[in-house]
């Protein structure tokens, strides 16, 4: 079964006549009879009723010609998927770590959608690593992580900077000064988490220890530090989200470095233009 055999099914069929479906086509009326009784020998049913020089398409025809139409219209559609001229459509599969797909992409992915509204994305959260290893198995188009990607099959742009801010209840009082965390609980994402590592290095640097609780959710972190049973590091973005319902108090260290998010995707998929659009939207959005 070739293309060009459906094409010309459907053309007989809507016209009911090979001499006007060869006039349609450009092509000799022949070619077209042969062509079709090769299609309906390999299906092995009639697909149309001959009556003299007449055709009456037969019920077989009327079902096949239905899927003929979805064919037809999918090659349609894939040809506009990939025309650099029309809007992106089809499935977007994007994900990010939690800090950014709170603090950072809520706005971004509403205007997406309006710009792009044949775009069906789909959204999902994960650590770095996870989200690293499904962009490279091909699992998602594209991701937003916190650690610079080392894999060769990954390409990325920096996206922006997150400021950190160190945030406590404020029964908690001032913490002004960096020696008043020593000793005092803190509440972090588990150990692999950059915004962790930049926290332990930051409590090195000035000679302090804390203990540190695993947490994987930022709302139970948030939850924990609001009651006064601890402190923790956060990404800017995250504290504004959070600031607004009250509970928390924010204190920025100038010597606390910024972490760097990046935006990755597969080097080996040369064509993706949701993809392309979204990567668009992000510099668009940060500024890059």
């Amino acid at each position: 079964m070739e293309f060009s055999q459906l094409v010309m099914f459907k053309t007989v069929a809507d016209l009911g006549s090979i001499v006007r479906a060869s006039e349609r086509l450009h092509c000799v009326p022949s070619n077209i009879t042969n062509r079709i009784k090769l299609l309906e020998r390999e299906l092995g049913v009639d697909l149309f009723i001959r009556k003299g020089r007449g055709l009456i398409i037969s019920p077989s025809g009327r079902i096949f010609l239905g899927y003929t139409n979805k064919i037809l219209s999918l090659c349609e559609e894939s040809h506009r998927a990939l025309d650099p001229s029309s809007a992106p459509s089809g499935d977007l599969r994007i994900g990010a770590i939690e800090s950014s797909a709170t603090g950072r992409l809520p706005k971004l992915l509403s205007r997406y959608h309006q710009l792009y509204p044949a775009v069906q994305m789909q959204f999902s959260t994960g650590d770095w690593s996870q989200l690293s290893a499904e962009v490279v198995s091909h699992k998602l188009d594209g991701a937003i992580i916190a650690v610079r990607p080392e894999h060769s099959d990954i390409e990325s742009i920096e996206i922006y900077e997150e400021d950190l801010v160190l945030i406590a209840s404020p029964s908690a009082g001032p913490l002004n000064h960096p020696e008043a965390l020593h000793g005092v609980d803190l509440f972090m994402w588990p150990e692999g988490c950059p915004y962790r590592r930049a926290l332990v290095a930051w409590l090195e640097r000035h000679n302090l220890f804390s203990p540190i609780t695993s947490i994987a959710s930022y709302g139970t972190i948030l939850g924990c530090v609001s009651a006064g049973a601890g402190v923790s590091l956060v990404p800017k973005g995250i504290f504004e989200q959070f600031q607004q319902i009250g509970g928390i108090q924010g204190f920025f260290f100038k010597d606390l470095t910024p972490v760097q998010n990046y935006f990755i995707w597969n080097k080996h998929v040369e064509s993706h233009r949701a993809k392309d659009k979204f990567a668009d939207l992000l510099k668009e959005e940060f500024k890059v």
